[in-house]
């Protein structure tokens, strides 16, 4: 759904225009001069803007000129009543991508609407191109993901450990493969490795390797994750559910480069990056004891956070359009259609379990809506009630925390111990907080 932005001095051209753009699917906005139009423009990650070139005040030159220093990656397409030549030569050499005579017909403007957003695609394509790929297989154009571009782009470089933070469904791991395989590591393997769902007994023979007869069962020798990472990427996912022993162990191997099999005297050398992920704050983990100080600073020396969905703007609606052709494909259906209405609740949706919640319900939808179109009926209960409820700013934040955290229990149907890991807080605190009112 792309992004348009109409500007002019003229209300009946402005709702003509919107009318003709809205009805092939493109997202439009409207001003009615220059200085509306800025400040939508720095807001709305727009993808075109539609301007005229004669209003009151600032005309359309001077919003073209803006958006060309500021936003090159925006399109601006002028129109005008009063066509001159020199308007047409000054307008593309600033850097138009077309110029519109007015009065003109509907296919005249879808044309060159389509003729300019398919040179901004290439333009954009391009430019991803150079950066080493077309965002790394991530999707989304908000400022918060393209922070995390960036940061991608630069860990990829360096050889040194990274770690990577952020709510649980973010993409920690995806951010972690985009890195592997645009650093010079990409021909070795990308071994995960989640340490909070290997028993404590069995993590340090996983990782490490055994040696025959090491323990119980250890009828061969083995080799662990490390070894199977040769010259690749470790990447050890929640991280700070490692035991304090194990911390230890991973300490020495940052420090030394080498690992001990269990059962096994001999150290063994290692060529293996490390990278980590973890829900929690480690630094606040590790001011309570709860984690090594050294081992937080080993890892610590490239962080990259990533974003909540919450925090990412209108990237749920371009994640939505990808989730929907991908389950579309793989069930052999036609891709749905989200009404207006709908995906207005799904941009007002908190989203507590991120990307992930968004993946599990485009799938559930995906498979259970009779019909082309997903309208909010068919939302899940949850996020309908979160979209009813008005906005009251006499409520205390205590009120306010409590009704958030039960409509996060409302949306785990219940379970508390899930409500509990997404809130970031031990079950106790989650009864504490629901018992003070």
């Amino acid at each position: 759904m792309e992004r348009i932005l109409v500007v002019d001095d003229s209300p009946d051209t402005l709702e003509l225009m919107k009318r003709i753009l809205a009805a092939q699917g493109y997202r439009v906005f409207a001003a009615s001069g220059v200085a509306e139009a800025l400040d939508l423009v720095g807001t709305a990650q727009l993808d075109l803007i539609i301007t005229d070139i004669k209003m009151p005040g600032a005309d359309g030159f001077e919003l073209l000129r803006h958006v060309k220093e500021n936003y090159k990656d925006i399109g601006v397409l002028l129109v005008t009543g009063f066509p001159a030549l020199e308007d047409a030569v000054k307008g593309i050499k600033i850097g138009a991508e077309e110029y519109l005579v007015k009065p003109f017909t509907n296919a005249e403007l879808l044309t060159v609407v389509s003729h300019s957003l398919e040179k901004i695609r290439l333009r954009r394509k391009t430019e991803q191109s150079k950066r080493g790929g077309d965002h790394f297989g991530l999707i989304g154009e908000s400022p918060a993901i393209r922070k995390v571009y960036e940061n991608i782009a630069k860990a990829a470089a360096v050889p040194t450990t990274v770690l990577i933070q952020g709510e649980s469904g973010t993409g920690k791991e995806l951010v972690a493969r985009a890195i592997h395989y645009n650093s010079p590591r990409v021909a070795g393997p990308f071994v995960p490795v989640n340490c909070g769902s290997i028993p404590e007994q069995l993590l340090e023979s996983e990782l490490f390797g055994h040696m025959k007869g090491a323990f119980t069962g250890a009828t061969t020798s083995r080799a662990g994750f490390f070894q199977s990472a040769e010259k690749g990427t470790v990447f050890l996912d929640e991280i700070s559910e490692a035991s304090p022993a194990m911390q230890v162990k991973l300490l020495r191997v940052i420090q030394d480069k080498e690992i001990y099999m269990v059962g096994s005297s001999r150290p063994r050398k290692i060529t293996v990056r490390i990278m980590a992920a973890t829900n929690k704050d480690l630094f606040d983990l590790v001011k309570k004891d709860n984690f090594r100080e050294d081992l937080y600073y080993r890892l610590n020396v490239v962080t990259i956070t990533v974003p909540p969905l919450r925090e990412r703007g209108d990237d749920i609606f371009l994640l939505a359009a990808h989730f929907l052709q991908k389950f579309a494909q793989e069930m052999g259906r036609e891709v749905p259609r989200i009404s207006d209405e709908a995906l207005r609740i799904l941009g007002g949706y908190q989203w507590p379990g991120n990307v992930r919640e968004l993946e599990n319900m485009i799938q559930r939808l995906s498979a259970m809506v009779d019909g082309d179109t997903i309208d909010v009926p068919d939302l899940p209960s949850p996020m309908r009630y979160s979209a009813t409820r008005g906005e009251d700013l006499t409520r205390t934040l205590a009120q306010v925390e409590t009704e958030y955290i039960r409509n996060v229990l409302r949306n785990v149907e219940g379970n508390k111990s899930k409500a509990a890991a997404t809130l970031g807080i031990d079950r106790k605190t989650l009864r504490q907080k629901l018992n003070r009112n």
